[in-house]
């Protein structure tokens, strides 16, 4: 397949270069290369990469007499009357133009600055969609150009798509434009293309050079998107490339212990927990513990939705490697919820003879040497904690599990720390821990692969006996006074209830980045317990819960709750995984609207771990509740309402992931900074799911042919892949 240019190309000038500084560029003023340097432009290649925000046809000129409504036209003529609304609401600018063939009215509003160029007897040429007024038509606050007098009029254009691209306070999106026209042709004959002529015809891809063309001076539509279709592609393959090399490394470089299992072994490790598993939870089980027998490192992500019982897995794992004379570690992400999974696994472990600490940030340093000290030994059979587990001091004598815990919140780079600290039994090196890593937030499918495609992938799918849907309600803020009368029944009757606020005092709004609401100050956990306390929960125990407690204080406070010693308790998002209270029969969320789908269903797993009926209730402003449920790329309140809609038709954890995806993007859910991946700049996940099942296709066979893209032909795309996922996926080690 050729490389066929666009006729309008420029054969490359011997010294251009994709390293070019745009300010030794013929042509480019000076104040236009630097205000592009503002935005990190700063050479041809750059420039290449500075894809417009989006492309608009420019429809072909024509006679005013021929316009049709309900389509964008393009037209010129001169100016024969105006007339100024200065005042009112929307102030406006009418004009009236003629071309010999017909009339054609303009409107502007709130541009007053028009009204010194737009005169009668001056010449324009409008374009924008025509729409009927009367018995003639009309545009409004279209695009124009002034045509000098004394110049001859430019010839009329033919219909176009234009490149809008991304611009900034010094420099118009036109004039970037304008410099794309100058530099652009001249660099990508430049680029070099790291799929061969073969491998693009097979997938109907056209070359490097022509995508970037197609985006940058498409000639039509389609074009555009082929060359929007190559460069997603690109980014899929060479994130896919990278997550096959990095599972190929894992799996045929490396070595596990291959833990002991049988029926006995199963039985021995069911025979401690104090309830049967279910269907789903068996099947798992069954899927870990076949990885874990093997010598083969296992790197399996555990799904289940709120309360399906993943914790259980993780100790059935963990077990397993006791029972293999190793040991295992378990990583959450907060101490709260390291805490939580420590009393959990001691009570369940309460009476046999496996030890199991706790290892924390804020521990007394006396404790912390003790623990490191046993996990050195091996005399500490199972260590739960937090990131301090990965701190350098932190050895283990024969690690052989590792469980991490909401592990879409650690990177990459911290997966990869804690496996490190692996070690065979007696100090035998070369060994590798397996590693399970499991989720309480449902993560779509297609983001799954994306993100985490070198793990193996099982969901726990059900709930455990006993486990019941909440009821989901949403209020107006205005009616919040109904909800705590509600609650207060609630609390009468002997239930206990959660209220979750986005921030923890006044005075930390500003600090923590919330702005408050039109009518003042969020909602927060200190002034509302103070307001529950004096009203609707006046002689109930109210209690508050956040991040800035001392760790003896929280423990206290969760203690007292658990115990029903506390009736509400009003805390931060730092409840919002592994906290079980099966008294909390009630949840409510303050300015609800401000969260995301994932962690509002998280938060409302908080509650229905009881027998009785659970109800949660979700309070947005008025605003968010009023606006109109639109497509993505709304408004703030139009997704906030799309959202909590949502939240009220199902408890379907993997529904909502889908809809959060779908509404907020994987950007959003999963942003670099929790998943560790640079953002896509062309791809997007929903939009291109054909695509990257064919990139994950393509990338799987690739590396099975050459599994570190050793040969030299395959120089160009190892270069590409490690400068755009190398540091982020791990591959230093690859190769």
């Amino acid at each position: 397949m050729s490389d066929p240019h666009p006729p309008h190309s420029i054969p490359a000038q011997p010294q251009m270069a994709l390293t070019t500084p745009l300010a030794l560029v013929p042509g480019v003023p000076p104040n236009l290369a630097e205000a592009m340097a503002m935005m990190g432009v700063t050479n041809v290649g750059r420039f290449l990469a500075h894809l417009p925000l989006r492309h608009e046809i420019q429809e072909a000129e024509s006679a005013i007499g021929e316009i049709v409504a309900g389509r964008i036209v393009s037209a010129r003529g001169e100016v024969t009357a105006t007339k100024v609304w200065p005042r009112g609401p929307k102030p406006r600018l009418e004009a009236v133009l003629h071309d010999g063939t017909g009339r054609l009215e303009v409107l502007w509003f709130n541009m007053m600055y028009l009204r010194e160029k737009i005169k009668p007897g001056v010449r324009l040429r409008v374009q924008g969609k025509a729409t009927k007024r009367g018995s003639g038509v009309q545009l409004v606050n279209p695009r124009h150009e002034v045509l000098h007098p004394g110049n001859e009029d430019p010839p009329p254009r033919d219909s176009r798509v234009r490149p809008v691209y991304p611009a900034s306070e010094l420099i118009r999106a036109w004039q970037v434009e304008k410099l794309a026209a100058l530099v652009l042709p001249m660099a990508w004959p430049l680029l070099e293309d790291h799929l061969t002529p073969e491998y693009r015809a097979a997938r109907s891809l056209p070359s490097l050079g022509e995508a970037y063309r197609m985006m940058h001076a498409p000639e039509s539509t389609d074009e555009v998107l082929m060359g929007r279709r190559r460069l997603a592609y690109d980014e899929l393959l060479l994130l896919q490339l990278g997550v096959h090399m990095k599972r190929w490394h894992l799996r045929r470089s490396l070595r596990a212990p291959d833990l002991r299992w049988n029926e006995a072994v199963d039985k021995e490790i069911k025979g401690r927990f104090p309830f049967a598993l279910t269907a789903s939870q068996e099947t798992v089980v069954r899927e870990i513990a076949a990885d874990l027998s093997k010598p083969t490192p296992t790197n399996r992500l555990v799904q289940g939705d709120v309360g399906s019982g993943k914790t259980v897995v993780a100790l059935y794992a963990m077990l397993m490697a006791v029972m293999s004379k190793h040991q295992a570690a378990l990583m959450a992400p907060t101490e709260i919820l390291a805490e939580q999974h420590f009393q959990s696994v001691k009570r369940m472990l309460s009476g046999g003879g496996v030890r199991v600490e706790l290892l924390t940030g804020g521990m007394e340093p006396a404790t912390r040497a003790r623990i490191i000290a046993g996990l050195g030994s091996g005399s500490v059979d199972i260590v739960i904690g937090t990131h301090a587990l990965l701190t350098e001091d932190v050895r283990f004598q024969s690690l052989a599990v590792c469980v991490i815990d909401e592990q879409h919140r650690f990177g990459v780079h911290q997966r990869a720390g804690l496996r490190a600290k692996g070690g065979g039994g007696g100090g035998e090196t070369g060994i590798t821990p397996h590693v399970v890593v499991m989720t309480a937030t449902p993560i779509p499918r297609t983001l799954a692969i994306t993100l985490f495609g070198d793990l193996d992938i099982s969901v726990i799918d059900g709930m455990p006996p006993g486990r019941k849907p909440v009821r989901t309600r949403v209020i107006d803020a205005a009616e919040r006074h109904t909800v705590y009368q509600e609650v207060r029944k609630r609390l009468d009757a002997g239930e206990q209830a959660f209220v979750v606020v986005p921030a923890i005092g006044e005075e930390d709004d500003e600090r923590m980045g919330v702005e408050p609401t039109a009518d003042g100050e969020l909602v927060s956990a200190r002034s509302l317990v103070r307001e529950l306390e004096a009203g609707a929960f006046a002689g109930k125990r109210v209690a508050a819960m956040h991040s800035r407690l001392r760790k003896a204080t929280r423990d206290s406070i969760m203690e007292r709750f658990r115990a029903g010693l506390i009736d509400a308790l009003v805390a931060t998002t730092v409840i919002e995984v592994g906290v079980d209270i099966p008294g909390a029969t009630v949840m409510v969320v303050e300015h609800a609207e401000r969260f995301g789908l994932a962690q509002l269903h998280q938060l409302r797993g908080r509650v229905g771990r009881g027998e009785r009926p659970s109800v949660c209730y979700l309070i947005a402003d008025a605003p968010a509740i009023a606006a109109t449920p639109t497509t993505p790329g709304a408004g703030t309140n139009e997704v906030a309402v799309a959202r909590l809609a949502v939240m009220e038709k199902t408890n379907d954890g993997f529904v909502l992931a889908e809809k959060d995806m779908e509404l907020r993007g994987p950007g959003e859910l999963f942003g670099t900074r929790q998943s560790g991946l640079p953002p896509f700049k062309v791809a997007d996940l929903m939009r291109d799911r054909e695509l990257l099942a064919m990139a994950r296709r393509d990338a799987a066979e690739w590396i099975e042919r050459s599994p570190i893209l050793a040969a030299p032909e395959e120089a160009l795309v190892r270069r590409r892949l490690l400068k755009s996922f190398g540091e982020s996926l791990g591959l230093g080690d690859v190769g």
